[in-house]
């Protein structure tokens, strides 16, 4: 099994430099969530953008798209900012026959406290077991795309389908 990861920026990325949080977007955690995770599948890790995802463009999500659409691969799992995630997600939706699994974190992976490991592991199972579509792995589920939203009041994501019952 081989799983591409791509990386786009957003908090799971971003490294704090004082107390007013003034950041950049740093280098990926991925790899060294992968390493320390002793994971056994081939994998490869390809960089496309290093941004805040409330500064992705329509544009950057075009490339993303086309990106996924002319690669060879049929898994992936993404890195993205919480922020606009469920809008990139929903650019991706009409790609057919990959398994795309969009995750982040709502703190930054290098501070002590974060989801970023539960949830790039949690996107890593995913990515493996769910059919072809796209996917968002955050607060311990996974969601398909369209149905899912973030409460930024709670800070978390949740079904945005009302159920009947």
């Amino acid at each position: 099994m081989f799983i591409r990861f791509i990386t786009t920026g957003g908090t799971i990325d971003k490294i704090y430099f004082d107390a007013l949080s003034q950041f950049e977007i740093g280098d990926s955690p991925i790899e060294t969530i992968l390493t320390d995770g002793l994971v056994s599948f081939d994998y490869d890790i390809v960089s496309m953008f290093r941004k805040d995802s409330l500064a992705l463009t329509d544009e950057d999500r075009l490339e993303l798209k086309s990106f996924i659409s002319s690669d060879d691969s049929d898994r992936y799992v993404i890195s993205h900012g919480t922020d606009s995630m469920v809008e990139t997600a929903s650019v991706l939706m009409d790609i057919p026959d990959r398994r795309i699994i969009l995750t982040g974190a709502l703190s930054p992976a290098r501070f002590k406290t974060t989801d970023a490991v539960f949830n790039v592991g949690m996107a890593v199972a995913a990515v493996q077991t769910v059919e072809p579509g796209v996917y968002i792995a955050m607060s311990g589920q996974i969601f398909p795309a369209g149905a899912v939203r973030k409460n930024r009041e709670e800070n978390r994501f949740e079904n945005s389908q009302v159920l009947s019952g």
